[in-house]
């Protein structure tokens, strides 16, 4: 689940259909919504290749790696069986109808970060369909010759493997489909909504027989809310997909040989779990004299519910333009629908956000409006501290003024415990972005502080945190193990962001530096510092590309450097940097195993290794999985 939050804010929309929103569709937990006519048809098929085609993980993942890099969903052959199909010009829909899929999305989400619950899911609005980008023109095609199925045909297949999206992969005679709310090990009957000449879509019409990783999920608005994506299957059967979808990118993208899964955990096989072939991990064989890639089972959580300890909240005028609103973006539109709980939000957020809501609505303060620019508020947004127990409330607004300030603060102190910082934000651009340039204390402190490992961290209104505290110790405890610090090195910290990592590696190293490119990151980083008494950290703003070298010039040569990057990765010039300085260890904290593979590549053409891959669930029930990877040069 954006670059990260301290690369500022982005933007989400629509989402193809995941079952259960659409008449005739299957919710996501296998209920049985109300059934649509479909077309019938004619023929049947029965099996399909051994092999078939590897089609891409998602229409439109290119530019998650460089060079044109896609995530495959890749998978077993499966017993496919065509039920009915519309062939005939008037008995398929044209795929601009009720099968056609899609709707604008962002590709770059920080850190999972939602409003709440809302999160980008489906097809981007510039990928409407393969057969759209093929014909260069008009509405998809409903048929293509070659391919086994046309827009309107309903299959039974078996899902034997998952997108980086969380739809489910099945094949009909080699062909590549990719079905909204499927899950591994499920039996399907899915309508086709779009078709190109490697994949298409289909939504999930019928449940014909569940996998038995397939659970009810719990959270009551899981149908319309996109905040995750596999609430409907076990925790466990997670956890073993996204160790398999690291592993399986590493091989395509990063050409990395990886060791075969019972090595690196010994776990055993079954739906969407240890068979490499269908979780579409391709286990190359080790380059001569180099051990392959340990891609360790991924850390999860005891309790993985209740993780998050900041929400960003849209707000939204009520029905009838009339009242304030704020929840979640509904899939497949920029429409905020209004909640009161999520189960994935620490229960102080939630109260917070209610409580906010509920003061604005008494003030009479009106919801932003993207198509007209006007309206006063846009989003708010809290963060719970857990080991102080101090929330902050931010108010982000089209403008400077603010009606009734004073009133508001007292309002908020006197319903909200451990309020301890009240701050807008003021951003009047017409873009997606949250935040403005311009934040001020309205009351209190600007900062609240908490606690990860026994440091103290102030953290201000538009401070990049990890959302997950638990998960986040286990994170940066596996980083400085990989860093191998003895106490008498010297390490660089890149995308060092308010200094997290950083004087996690400090207390074991001789000196560290950390470099950002944020100015206010940086002095959140230095206060940090102090905050902790610790003075073996120097702090650098601007470009780590640019920044390295003039320490290098200054004589600093580095033991260890540490990567935190975006989704988007490395910069070229930072990779090329890292290669002529030359440290003896890299560590890479990435939250994208995609453009990690095609850096990793980098980084071995240069004359590295990597030597191990620690997953780690920062964010339960979605997609999304951190990684932390220890890479050491060739010649050490």
């Amino acid at each position: 689940m954006s670059d990260k939050g301290k690369r500022g804010g982005g933007s989400r929309g629509g989402a193809a259909n995941r079952g259960g929103r659409h008449g005739g569709s299957v919710g996501r937990d296998g209920r049985q919504a109300p059934a649509r006519a479909a077309d019938q048809g004619g023929r049947s098929v029965d099996g399909v290749g051994k092999e078939g085609r590897q089609a891409p993980g998602g229409a439109g993942d290119r530019g998650r790696a460089s060079g044109g890099q896609q995530e495959r969903g890749q998978s077993s052959g499966a017993t496919v069986r065509a039920e009915s199909r519309g062939r005939g010009a008037a008995g398929g829909r044209g795929a601009s109808g009720a099968v056609g899929g899609g709707g604008a999305r962002s590709r770059e989400r920080g850190e999972g970060e939602h409003a709440v619950g809302g999160r980008p899911q489906g097809q981007p609005q510039h990928a409407r369909s393969a057969g759209a980008r093929e014909r260069r023109q008009g509405e998809a095609p409903r048929r293509i010759a070659g391919v086994p199925v046309a827009v309107g045909d309903s299959v039974v297949i078996d899902v034997v493997g998952m997108t980086h999206e969380g739809q489910g992969v099945g094949r009909v005679e080699g062909y590549t489909l990719f079905v909204s709310g499927a899950v591994p090990g499920d039996r399907v009957q899915a309508e086709v909504q779009s078709i190109g000449k490697s994949f298409g879509r289909a939504r999930l019409a019928a449940l014909v027989a569940a996998s038995p990783d397939r659970i009810a999920a719990p959270c009551e608005i899981y149908e319309a809310c996109g905040g995750c994506q596999l609430q409907h299957w076990g925790y466990a059967a997670q956890l073993r997909w996204k160790r398999e979808h690291v592993a399986g990118v590493l091989a395509r993208i990063g050409k990395l040989p990886v060791a075969p899964l019972e090595e690196a955990a010994g776990e055993a096989g079954g739906p969407g779990t240890a068979d490499a072939a269908q979780a579409g991990v391709r286990e190359i064989a080790p380059d001569a004299g180099r051990a392959p890639v340990v891609v360790l089972p991924v850390i999860g959580m005891d309790e993985p519910w209740r993780y998050r300890n900041k929400a960003q909240v849209p707000m939204a005028a009520g029905i009838g333009g009339h009242g304030l609103i704020g929840g979640f973006f509904e899939q497949g539109s920029h429409q905020v629908v209004d909640m009161e709980a999520c189960l994935i939000q620490q229960e102080q957020n939630e109260e917070t956000v209610r409580a906010v809501k509920r003061i604005a609505r008494s003030l009479g303060y009106s919801a932003y409006d993207r198509a007209t620019g006007r309206g006063l508020l846009r989003h708010v947004v809290v963060r719970h501290a857990e080991a102080t127990g101090q929330r902050m409330v931010v108010l982000i607004t089209n403008g400077r003024d603010m009606p009734h300030a004073d009133e508001l603060c007292g309002l908020i102190r006197q319903d909200i415990p451990g309020v301890a910082s009240i701050c807008q934000n003021i951003n009047t651009s017409a873009t997606s972005q949250v935040f403005g340039e311009e934040t001020r204390v309205l009351w209190g402190d600007e900062v609240i502080y908490d606690e990860i490992g026994g440091i103290t961290f102030a953290i201000s209104a538009r401070s990049f945190f990890q959302v997950n505290p638990t998960q986040t110790e286990r994170l940066y405890r596996t980083a400085v193990d990989y860093a191998g610090l003895t106490g008498e090195e010297t390490v660089i910290d890149a995308y060092c962001g308010i200094g997290t990592i950083t004087l996690f590696l400090a207390r074991h190293a001789r000196r560290v530096y950390g470099v950002e490119i944020i100015p206010e990151a940086i002095e959140d980083a230095r206060r940090n510092a102090l905050l902790n008494h610790i003075n073996n950290a120097e702090f650098a703003v601007g470009p780590a590309e640019v920044v390295m070298p003039q320490w290098q010039a200054e004589g600093v040569a580095p033991d260890v450097i540490v990567v935190d990057p975006p989704r988007k990765g490395c910069d070229p010039a930072l990779l090329a940097t890292m290669l002529e300085l030359r440290p003896a260890r890299i560590v890479y904290v990435s939250c994208d195993p995609a453009t990690l593979a095609r850096d990793l590549r980098v980084l071995e053409d240069g004359g590295y290794r990597t030597v191990e891959v620690q997953p780690v669930d920062m964010f339960p029930h979605t997609v999304h999985v951190e990684c932390v990877v220890g890479i050491c040069r060739v010649d050490t």
